[in-house]
């Protein structure tokens, strides 16, 4: 791996741990906390120094010290993890986010970013204890002109790795080794020599060595670092001062290379202890070994007999297992997992669409042919062309989790701005769906939410004198139905005021005054563009943007918005979508000369239309299914499709959300993979479609919009009911 593959997988690393930081502070700002998630959240910020270190990144370096001092007090008991503590940190967390973006775009934090991270500083130095937290941060070592032991005699540890350009550049690193016995005394140095490939691999051009250095010296820290000054851009180079502690012993524990090694060679290779020291406990553990006849126990004994010797704090020794583990888990994963371009992967999904088409084609020659051995190859061609599409899918399918858990941040951020108390639950996050949904549906989802928190969850003392929760929810759930995903939006709020919805909709000429709209209309309405009741006008909503977009988004994905709410109980948006975008297996029918495609999933038996129950329902739009009404659509009459009705009609009965429907065709044409295509703009609004595709014969077939004719079946269906009541009265 060289050096920019190096930095790029730093700054991808970095980029989940920041994650894993952040969620793990939400999680504090909500009052809830163990200790190994402080540990988990101790780790993340060593990994991120440390490995910024290795880099030379000192602003990272400098920044996060502070994190990590404050995070190894919260360890140890001294401080509490307090709301309070969480929130400042998350803001830290931020920063630190902003440090990685910059390094990683190669730009300079602008004033505002760097007063931002001074003052957060100082917001951490509260919680180090005022001058001792100044002496512990290596920022604060520049801020008061680099005097990092004020004249006193001090243990410095000094860790080096010299590039390996470094000889032809005319450097010799033994000399820099003598010119640091010049500021101090040299009291130990341990050899870094596991880079060393093979004789025949060796290039005696090049410097495969580390050092890892102890130094007593009263120099500050700036005479030290210009010790190495001539060779800054061949090495990497890290000093920690007298004053460190453990943890920047951990830090460098985590920042070794990814090798395959023991937790006594780890604690060597960062320092921590000699290797006289190591071999002393060695011969200790193989005298307890031989005695208790347990040799497995090595690397478990190893570790306690040096903590026993007080050679080497616990945590150190903890860090050096987890870095083990770390080494294995991650041998482990590579073997399992392989980054692939999402660009090349939709172009596999469009080659397999292809694919599909012209396997149909084949399928049709082998059926006019009718010759046996033509169809069974096409049979073969057919099967293995469905198995490979499905796993060409399967590879874009990723957890609609990922994007749950951005809301945490979110509603975190949000109820602090509205001054309520709001805690986020999450469920179905395990649930997959196509990476492009998953992307496009971000943000709507965020609209939805945040209008959740603002519109939806009442102030907590309204809260309180309607007796609920101070606290209130707001859930994300997620689940498959009728071969589709649906998410849910909910919260336990006020519920939806349906007298003011109706009232906004009158001043604004969209409904007529005096209309009878039934619950589900009257919740339409909130999607109309620019509508909204909110009396007041902020960041958050008001304007009357928001909802119209989510319909619009979810609507080009080809899916469909519920709204359920109950007035003093809450509002659950619902949101419907298809698995993909790509690909289907269908079922064709026909009419006339015409060919549509309906979504198997939503198929859910076909019947005879018999010249009995076309009689029943002369006049009626449902038919007698037994015993339940079923209501239908003539598709012929739908698309104004010429010619006679075929003697012999059938009815396919289709399902979706919960709601059933009949569609009257011609014939029944079998099932058939279905490759999606657009419509062109001209079409996008023709009710009842929703694509089309190509088949075999090189014919267009239209894909039917299944959500969008039970809406119209049902919404007549409504109508009629409400014509009935009112003839009544």
């Amino acid at each position: 791996m060289n050096l920019d593959q190096a930095f790029e997988t730093y700054v991808h690393e970095s980029r989940d741990l920041l994650q894993q930081m952040e969620e793990l502070l939400l999680e504090f700002s909500q009052g809830r906390s163990d200790p190994e998630s402080v540990n988990a959240l101790f780790r993340a910020a060593h990994t991120i120094k440390g490995s910024a270190g290795l880099f030379g990144l000192d602003g990272i370096v400098d920044f996060t010290h502070g994190v990590e001092s404050v995070l190894d007090l919260v360890r140890d008991g001294a401080v509490p993890m307090t709301p309070d503590l969480a929130a400042l940190l998350l803001e830290c967390r931020d920063h630190m986010a902003g440090l990685v973006e910059a390094v990683a775009a190669g730009t300079e934090l602008d004033d505002e970013a760097l007063r931002t991270g001074a003052e957060l500083q100082r917001q951490l130095g509260t919680y180090l204890g005022g001058e001792a937290s100044a002496a512990q941060s290596p920022t604060a070592v520049v801020e008061t002109g680099g005097s990092g032991v004020a004249g006193d005699e001090g243990y410095w540890h000094i860790s080096v790795r010299f590039g390996r350009d470094v000889f032809r550049n005319g450097m010799d690193p033994l000399s820099f080794m003598r010119f640091l016995s010049t500021v101090g005394r040299i009291v130990a140095v341990t050899t870094l020599a596991h880079e060393i490939p093979a004789a025949d691999e060796m290039d005696p051009e090049s410097c495969y060595l580390g050092f890892e250095i102890g130094l007593v010296s009263a120099a500050d820290q700036s005479t030290i670092e210009g010790v190495f000054d001539f060779v800054r851009d061949d090495c990497t180079l890290q000093i920690l001062p007298p004053t460190s502690r453990a943890a920047d012993y951990v830090a460098l524990i985590e920042a070794l290379p990814a090798d395959e090694v023991r937790v006594g060679d780890l604690l060597v290779r960062c320092g921590a202890i000699t290797e006289a020291q190591l071999e002393a406990a060695l011969r200790i553990q193989g005298a307890e070994a031989a005695g208790i006849g347990d040799a497995a126990a090595q690397a478990r004994l190893i570790g306690e007999i040096l903590i026993a010797q007080k050679s080497v704090a616990p945590p150190v020794v903890e860090a050096a297992l987890d870095k083990q583990k770390q080494l294995r888990d991650g041998k482990a994963q590579e073997s399992r997992f392989i980054r692939v371009d999402a660009d090349k992967l939709d172009r596999l999904i469009n080659q397999i669409g292809e694919l599909v088409i012209a396997g149909a084609g084949i399928n049709l020659v082998a059926k006019r042919r009718g010759a046996a051995d033509l169809l069974e190859a096409a049979s073969v061609l057919g099967t293995l062309v469905e198995d490979v599409r499905d796993s060409a899918l399967q590879l874009r399918m990723v957890p609609i989790g990922a994007t749950f858990n951005r809301f945490q941040r979110v509603v975190h951020d949000v109820a602090r701005d509205l001054n309520k108390d709001i805690a986020l639950l999450i469920n179905g996050g395990d649930t997959e769906l196509d990476k492009t949904m998953v992307e496009r549906i971000a943000d709507p989802l965020m609209h939805l939410v945040r209008n959740a928190m603002d519109h939806g969850i009442e102030p907590t003392e309204v809260r309180v004198q309607n007796g609920k929760p101070a606290r209130g929810t707001v859930k994300l759930n997620a689940y498959h139905d009728s071969g589709g995903i649906v998410i849910e939006v909910g919260d336990d709020g006020g519920g939806l005021k349906t007298d003011r919805i109706v009232a906004k909709a009158v001043s604004r000429g969209l409904i007529p005054e005096g209309a009878a709209l039934t619950q589900r209309e009257i919740h339409e309405l909130i999607f109309e563009p620019g509508f909204s009741t909110a009396s007041q006008i902020n960041n958050l909503s008001g304007r009357g943007v928001g909802m119209d977009v989510v319909k619009s988004s979810v609507t080009d994905l080809r899916g469909t918005v519920e709204v359920d709410s109950r007035e003093g109980e809450g509002t659950t948006i619902r949101i419907r979508l298809p698995l993909t975008l790509a690909i289907i297996d269908g079922f064709l029918v026909g009419v006339n000369d015409s060919v549509f495609v309906v979504p198997l999933d939503m198929v859910e038996e076909c019947i005879e239309f018999t010249d009995a129950a076309r009689t029943e329902a002369r006049g009626r739009e449902f038919v007698n299914l037994r015993g339940q009404v079923l209501p239908f659509i003539q598709i012929r009459d739908l698309f104004e499709i010429g010619g006679q009705p075929a003697r012999r009609e059938n009815i396919l009965v289709v399902r979706y959300a919960g709601q059933r429907a009949g569609l009257v065709v011609d014939e029944l044409l079998g099932e058939a993979q279905t490759v999606i295509k657009p419509l062109g703009k001209l079409f996008q609004k023709v009710r009842g479609i929703g694509g089309s595709t190509i088949l075999g014969d090189g014919r267009v077939a239209l894909i039917m919009d299944i959500p969008g004719l039970l809406r119209h079946v049902h919404g007549k269906a409504t109508n009629r009911e409400g014509a009935s009541a009112t003839a009544l009265q």
